[in-house]
């Protein structure tokens, strides 16, 4: 067995976190790391005290929301909604930091994540939404996907 690289060994820990999701439709998981340590890490799901969506039902899959549309019909926040909330009831600094996430951003979150000072973003599946790719270019964030790291072309954290 070989030894994985920062990239999957971060990945590996952000599939890991997926694995707490509470949603039923797509489950999400997020790291934040800086200078290979991790800060934070979220998946998506209702807020704390919260019924869940298992036991209550998905509001989107009732009203028939689209993925990557209204963002806002929804019981649940996103992973990384839910690391820079993490980071920041801890009083962690995550500016400079990178974020490790099973699924690229929404707009919502790559707004929150331009705020906050995320310097870099590696995600491992596609999200369907231009306008969050649009605006994380246009902020400098660095955007790979994993499957760029597994040809080879890991970069330095």
């Amino acid at each position: 067995m070989s030894r994985p690289t920062w990239e999957e060994y971060f990945m590996e820990i952000a599939r890991l976190v997926a694995r707490r999701s509470t949603c039923l439709r797509r489950q999400v998981g997020a790291v934040v790391v800086k200078e290979k340590n991790i800060l934070a890490t979220g998946y998506n799901g209702t807020p704390s005290g919260i019924a869940h969506c298992s036991e209550v039902g998905c509001l989107r899959q009732k009203l028939n929301v689209p993925s990557g549309e209204r963002h806002e019909l929804c019981r649940g926040l996103h992973a990384e909604q839910n690391a820079i909330i993490q980071a920041a009831k801890h009083g962690v600094n995550i500016s400079g930091g990178t974020l490790y996430c099973t699924n690229s951003p929404c707009v919502i979150c790559s707004k929150m994540l331009i705020n906050a000072g995320i310097s870099r973003i590696v995600y491992l599946e596609g999200y369907p939404d231009q306008l969050s790719l649009e605006m994380l270019a246009e902020s400098g964030i660095g955007v790979h996907s994993f499957a760029d790291f597994t040809d080879g072309k890991a970069l330095e954290l």
